[in-house]
């Protein structure tokens, strides 16, 4: 390989931070071109300096690995480097993606270079089964905009409303949108506290002020914020089940 690799390393931690750059000195091919120490930092470094590898902690402050890759919709070149060991699966050796468990030896470092050099250019499938799991029941959603990217506490959603190839997240008095699709996000959402009352609107039902009837055989919801929004008629059923 004649191009240098560029390589980002993701950790709150600087002394692992330090590690990882030592361990890159006796490998020539790999300029590290940044470092982040929260999540919030690593998206906006991704996605402005779009590096070839990524070393990537688990926990950290903000937003955690997993949520970095689902926001930064990175899905290759990623070696995670972590201090807990309920995260891996036997997938990512399966799949040359490597997961690297703190404290580790320059030989094992190395020996995830080789790894990862393999895999660089393909999409692997580790990492995208991997966060969708991790997102299945997400805590705090994830938006990019206008070159910002917003953590929204799932607890602070009023409602969420399909726009065409996106959807609209209306929270704490603002709203947002985001590249995905209704039925995408409603995946993430804990179904005891979210309902779809219709099939562009899902509501938190902690946001829900009332049920009004509208017309003679339809209902409408009217939430704590003020919005009315239509329900159909499965939806009807759906939030009366919960009610």
């Amino acid at each position: 390989m004649n191009t240098k690799l560029r390589a980002l390393i993701i950790d709150d931690e600087e002394l692992a931070r330090r590690l990882t750059t030592e361990y890159l000195r006796s490998h020539s091919d790999i300029e590290i071109i940044g470092e982040c120490e929260n999540g919030i930092e690593a998206v906006d470094a991704i996605t402005t300096l779009q590096p070839d590898l990524i070393f990537l902690d688990i926990q950290m402050p903000k937003l955690n690995g997993f949520e970095v890759l689902a926001a930064s919709e990175r899905q290759d070149g990623v070696i995670f480097t972590t201090a807990y060991d309920q995260y891996a699966l036997k997938a990512f050796d399966q799949h040359a993606i490597d997961y690297l468990l703190k404290p580790y030896s320059q030989q094992r470092f190395d020996e995830a270079l080789t790894k990862a050099r393999k895999l660089l250019g393909q999409s692997n499938p580790a990492v995208q089964a991997l966060v969708s799991q991790t997102n299945a029941i997400a805590e705090r959603l994830t938006v990019r905009d206008r070159g910002q990217t917003f953590v929204i506490p799932v607890d602070q959603i009023d409602y969420i409303e399909a726009q065409d190839d996106y959807v609209q997240i209306h929270y704490a008095g603002k709203s947002l949108l985001k590249t995905q699709s209704l039925s995408e996000l409603e995946k993430q959402l804990n179904p005891e506290f979210f309902v779809r009352i219709h099939r562009s609107t899902i509501i938190r039902l902690q946001s829900l002020k009332c049920l009004e009837r509208a017309t003679k055989d339809s209902y409408q919801a009217v939430l704590h914020n003020g919005a009315v929004l239509p329900i159909s008629r499965s939806g009807y059923d759906r939030i009366k089940g919960m009610l």
